[in-house]
Parts: structure tokens; sequence; C-alpha cells
């Protein structure tokens, strides 16, 4: 006689069927998420505007405190924590897919809702993974461009000038960006239906996590497109002084709550 799972605890993560989706669920996913935010969704916009933000302050210190070879591993890493303040938007779209009242007072109900806990926990393990980027991003420095130029940091030009003009500066963006692209695979491989998943049903966080990573593994292609389509979009949203993330951020939170439904059998 199967033994009943107390109530609240979550499937094992092999027990949760995962579908092959391909680019046409990009796509569609994509959509839906335009037609998210077209639909009764501009008081929202405001909320994108708090992401990047926060950026910019963290920015502007880093600058004013004279530590400008992390004022791009700051900005770049942010992407590591988007899937994590994205949570609202999945909220959002899940309770429009109900037919429940989505206005923007219901985007922090995720953070009390029944699986809060599993959220936070889940975003501590993102975080954590951001601050091991900035410690490696600072020791990628310090043992390049840091060691070969140690004045390098005295203006913005001259550290940018030995960046782009030193052989240490090259050997740190090569190394800097690979180290990166590490920390970007892990973050997308354990985070692209996670968050979506904890907020749409009681699962714990390590099987949300586990899940997501199975997600990665039977459809890698795919996600890794996905993960392309984010950084592309992000830059896009970027390149008017961040301005432009007010309507990315939502519109990708709401399309990887879509890529969730096509990816997760619920």
């Amino acid at each position: 006689m199967a033994i009943a799972r107390p109530a609240g605890s979550g499937a094992a993560g092999e027990d949760i069927q995962i579908r092959k989706i391909g680019l046409h669920d990009l796509r569609v996913a994509l959509s839906q998420g335009w037609g998210d935010f077209l639909d009764k969704r501009g008081d929202l916009v405001f909320i994108g505007l708090i992401y990047p933000g926060a950026v910019i302050l963290a920015g502007i210190y880093a600058y004013r405190q004279a530590i400008l070879p992390l004022l791009f591993p700051l900005v770049a890493g942010a992407v590591l924590l988007g899937p994590a303040v994205a949570s609202g938007f999945y909220e959002l779209a899940r309770r429009r897919e109900l037919g429940l009242d989505a206005r923007w007072r219901h985007f922090l109900d995720v953070f009390h809702g029944r699986t809060a806990l599993s959220v936070i926990s889940l975003a501590s393990v993102v975080t954590l993974l951001f601050v091991l980027w900035m410690v490696a991003a600072w020791y990628i420095y310090a043992m390049t461009l840091g060691a070969a130029q140690p004045d390098a940091t005295g203006s913005a030009a001259g550290f940018l000038e030995a960046v782009f003009t030193t052989p240490a500066g090259w050997r740190m963006i090569v190394i800097g960006n690979l180290v990166g692209l590490g920390f970007a695979i892990v973050t997308l491989a354990i985070s692209v239906v996670s968050f979506p998943m904890l907020v749409d049903q009681p699962a714990d966080w390590g099987t949300a996590m586990r899940t997501s990573v199975r997600v990665a593994r039977r459809n890698p292609v795919t996600i890794a497109v996905w993960g392309l389509i984010v950084v592309a979009l992000l830059v896009l949203g970027a390149l008017p002084a961040l301005v432009g993330l007010a309507v990315v951020l939502p519109v990708l939170g709401y399309a990887t709550w879509h890529l969730y439904t096509r990816a997760v059998v619920r």
C-alpha cells in the first residue's frame, strides 16, 4: 500500500513529469508573456523599474568607493538574481490564468503564501551564487590586472584604458567572461522553471530545483536558446539608461511562467 505524502511536502523530483520542448514553445511563451503585459498591466511598469534602480544605486556605490573592477561584474551578475526577483510576475500570471484578481497588490503574495519559505530558500541559493560570482570576479581581477596595474582603479578612464590596452586586462576579460558563463549556466539550470513551480504548487525548494535541472538536461538546446534570448532582451532593455527594463522584466517574467507550464506537467 502506498504511503500518503504529507500535505505541502511536495513530490519527489523524479515523480514530476517533464516535457520535451522546442523553439516553438519559446515563441509561444514570449507571445503569451507579451499578452500578459498588455492585458491591463500598464500600472505594473513601475515594478519593473525597481530592479534596475537597485542596480544603478549599487553601481554608483561601487564607483564612489573606487571598486571599479566590480562594477561590470555587479551589473552582469544581477542577471543571476532575475528569476527570484520575477517571482511576483509568476504569481500574477498564475492568477490571470485562473481568472483571479491580478492587480499589482498581489505582486508580493508569493512571499507570504503556502510556499513562501521554499521561495525564500531558493532565492537564498541564487543569492549565494551571486555572492560567489562577485568573490570570483574580485579574485580574477586581483590575479590579472590588479597584479600588473595596481593603480588602475585611480580613475574610470585609467581603469578602462588598462582593461582594453594591456595583456593583463584582456586576460581578465577572457577569464572573467568564461567564469561568468559558468555561473550563468548553473543559475539558468536550477532556476529556469523552479521559481514558477514553487509559485504554482506546494513543492519544496529542493524538488523544484531538481525538476528545473531535469528540464534543462532534457532540453539543453532549447534552454540554452532561452538563456540567450533573456540576455539579449536584457541588454536591449538596458541600452536606454535601463529604462527599457521596465517593460522587458515583466514580459520575461510572464514568459517564464508560460515556459514552465509548457515544460512541466502540472
